[in-house]
């Protein structure tokens, strides 16, 4: 995948240069909670492959799974682009939305199901995982 995206206001910029190791839609309540909506699109690849430009404000928080994730955000106007954690070693998230061209992401999965909101309609062709596909 060769891509590039960035937060509403411009400052914070990201060039991908590499396979997704997964691309899911993620329907957790932290998600919800960050994107405001019933779920947050996201594109998982190896640190190496994605390429920030800007300054990213980092907020630490504690998973579901009890440990750390990272959420990146743009320092200016607060938008939430990328994401690491204990849990994604050697993983880099993109959230899906803030890519110039959203027609590239792909996902493969829903996952956490079980706290998405009755009103949101899932696509029935994907897999879908009641929590982590991983744990």
């Amino acid at each position: 995948m060769k891509a590039s995206g960035g937060c509403l206001c411009g400052q914070l910029r990201y060039d991908i240069d590499g396979d997704p190791v997964y691309q899911y839609i993620c329907h957790c309540r932290d998600c919800q909670r960050m994107s405001g909506a019933a779920c947050l699109p996201l594109i998982a690849l190896p640190n190496p492959c994605v390429r920030p430009h800007g300054e990213v404000t980092w907020y630490a928080r504690r998973a579901d799974s009890g440990r750390q994730a990272l959420e990146g955000f743009c320092a200016r106007c607060g938008s939430r682009v990328l994401g690491a954690g204990d849990s994604l070693p050697g993983l880099m998230l993109v959230c899906a939305g803030t890519l110039d061209d959203p027609a590239l992401f792909m996902p493969s999965a829903d996952i956490y199901t079980r706290s998405a909101p009755h009103w949101d309609r899932m696509n029935p062709a994907l897999a879908k995982w009641a929590g982590d596909p991983d744990a």
